[in-house]
This record gives C-alpha cells, structure tokens and sequence, in this order.
C-alpha cells in the first residue's frame, strides 16, 4: 500500500526547501521513509512526560527481543551507530575501564574481520570504535581456510554484511560456525534489510550475535533510528557504551520520542499485509513502465524478485539503438523540475531505475508523464 498523502509541507515552504518526489528507495539523502500516522501519534504521545530512559531503554529491549527472538535488543541512533556499538561491545565487552579508553584500543583484541567484498561506506563506523579493520579473501586456498586462517589473537568481531552488489562465498552460518569454534563473536550488519519481515529472525537464528537493521527505511521509524538486537552481553556492553552513559557512543543519543517511535513502527511493520504492499508497488511500477514501453531503444523491466532492488523496481535500460539523451541526463532533467524527482541509475549497465516503495498516492502518475517528456525531448 502506498503512503497516503499529507498536507505537511508548510513548515519547508517556510524555510524555503523544496519538495521531492522519491523514486529512489529508502535513502537517507532524501529523508529515508515517510512515518505512518501511528508512528507520528507515538513520538507525540512521548513528548509529555519524563521516564527513566533506563527503564525505557529496557521495556524497549524486551519488545525488541519478542520480535526478533534475540536474547536482548536496543534502539540506537540509525544503522550506523549499531555498527559503531557492535564493535565497542565486542571490544570492551562489560569492563568499565575497557569502556572509558575507547577509542584507544592498543594492546586489547581490536580487530574487526571483514570479507573484501564486503566493505562498505558504512565500514568506518567499526573504526569509530576504536576497531581496525581487518579484510580477508585475497589469500590462497578455499573460503573456508581463507577465514580460518585470518582469525588471530587480535580478532575482536568477524563482521557479516547483507548489501545490495555484495557477496561473500561463504554463507553467514557457515561463517558463524567458523567464528564461533574460535569463540569470536559474528556481527551482521542488516541495515537494508526490512522488509522482508523474516529478516527479524533469519540473522540471529543462523547464530548471529548481534545484528543492526535500520529504523528509518523499510520499517519507516525515526530516520535517526535503528535496532541493535543479539546476545544479552553484548546488548549490556552496547548499552555502557552509549547514552545516557557516557561511552564513545555518547554522541549517538536516542531520545525518549524516538524510541517510543521506533518501537511503534515495529509494532505496526510486523502486523503489516505485506503481500499487499507488494502488489501496490507493482502495481505503481506498471503504470510507470507501460506509459515507455513504446519508446524505441528502451529495454524496460520491472525487477521484481532482485535482491539487489528495494521492492519491484522499474529498470530502464538502454539499448544500441537509442537516439536520445543518455542516462545522466535524463536525470538531471527529472531532478531540475517542480516538484525534483529523484531516480536511481547504474550498477547493472548504466540504468535508469525508479523504486516506487517511497511515492505518495498518484505520484506514479507524475512520473509517468514526465519520464515520457524528457525522454523524448
């Protein structure tokens, strides 16, 4: 189902910022996902009284945990502070004066290993802690001697990662398996990953030990927020290393509003048809990729079942034949008109792709009609 429109654009008009319409997906560069009314109603309801965010951080925990069937959880600030508080957990685990010389992490396991394949821009996050990165792959011999040999004495965390364009020959059990007879914790990051909703539970059950997805895209939360979830310990660990403790991830603070927002949001993403959903934005993705169809030199497609796209995506790819402007351009023209419509492209062949899992009622339309302008302007 699409988001329902709102009138909530006063407050930009105000400050003189112009809205968009988000064809991308769940990004953060345009403000991640649109909350459901619920989520909002949670965040206000929040705003009128104290708690202890102790007990709040604890009560939210245990829904967590109820979802994901994780020993512990916690709602930290986005995906990226989960990854910076896995690596602190893992390092420090529960020693106070671990936790108080982050980042400093001479002469203590500091190593966080990582398949090659599977850095990310997000990589750094491990660093913050205080973590060396570590990769393995370009060594001799089969995935599984390759990992084994790269554990050592220093290895903190072996760090999983489940991206779009990244693989690893090695299944997360299987490099669980591997990490575990080294009593060497695994951390996933599963940023992306929500939905489907199977994801919650997938991680931990193949042994994972602490896993973070993002709060603000698929689940539509707080953009500020993610979850951290995984063994009780390490959740602890987490806990002393952020606010309103006074850890390295100090700076990563999670107010009451968000975690009460959150928390909604996975209440409600869990109760969700989300074969229907699915279906709404294939739906959306037809009237798109039917009002083209027609337009000689396009190769258009909706993706349906890639792993690698947010939802039934619509790819417009372009062929030998083509006589007008090329993917870039088409680009700059959608994002330069009133209201911008921001699109993706390349990774496959140089595609244009448009992912209608963040358009607001009838905006498929919109971009129905402009696509078709600009490529034949």
């Amino acid at each position: 189902m699409k988001m329902e429109s709102r009138t909530g654009s006063a407050i930009f008009d105000r400050l003189g910022v112009s809205r968009v319409i988000n064809a991308r997906g769940w990004i953060t560069a345009v403000g991640g996902s649109i909350m459901p009314q619920e989520v909002i109603d949670a965040m206000v309801e929040a705003t009128d009284s104290y708690v202890d965010l102790g007990e709040l951080n604890e009560a939210a925990g245990n829904a967590i945990s109820g979802y994901t069937g994780a020993e512990s959880g916690l709602v930290v600030a986005g995906a990226g502070a989960g990854l910076l508080l896995q690596a602190a957990a893992c390092i420090t685990g529960l020693e106070q004066k671990l936790i108080d010389r982050l980042p400093d992490t001479q002469g203590i396991p500091n190593e966080i290993l990582i398949y090659k394949d599977h850095l990310t821009n997000y990589t750094r996050c491990y660093r913050g802690a205080g973590a060396k990165v570590v990769t393995y792959g370009d060594e001799g011999g089969t995935p599984h001697e390759q990992l084994e040999a790269a554990l050592g004495p220093k290895t903190a965390a072996l760090a999983y990662v489940f991206h779009p364009w990244n693989s690893c020959p090695l299944t997360l059990d299987q490099a669980v398996d591997i990490a575990h007879s080294r009593n060497i914790p695994v951390i996933v990051d599963a940023a992306v990953m929500l939905p489907p909703v199977s994801s919650l539970t997938s991680y931990i059950k193949q042994g994972a030990d602490l896993v973070t997805f993002s709060g603000g895209k698929g689940l539509r939360g707080p953009q500020s927020t993610g979850i951290l979830c995984g063994r009780a310990d390490l959740i602890k660990a987490a806990q002393l290393n952020m606010s309103p403790n006074h850890g390295i991830g100090r700076p990563a603070k999670v107010c009451k509003e968000e975690i009460a927002g959150l928390i909604a949001a996975l209440d409600l993403f869990v109760k969700t048809d989300h074969e229907a959903e699915w279906a709404s934005w294939r739906t959306s993705s037809e009237v798109i990729a039917s009002s083209i169809r027609d337009i000689a030199g396009l190769k258009v497609k909706i993706e349906d079942n890639d792993p690698n796209r947010q939802g039934p995506a619509v790819a417009i790819y372009f062929n030998d034949n083509w006589n007008g402007a090329d993917a870039e351009t088409i680009m700059q023209r959608l994002t330069a008109r009133k209201p911008s419509i921001r699109v993706g492209s390349g990774n496959y062949a140089g595609e244009i792709f448009i992912t209608p899992v963040t358009l607001k009622d009838g905006e498929e339309y919109i971009i129905a009609r402009a696509l078709r302008e600009d490529l034949l302007s």
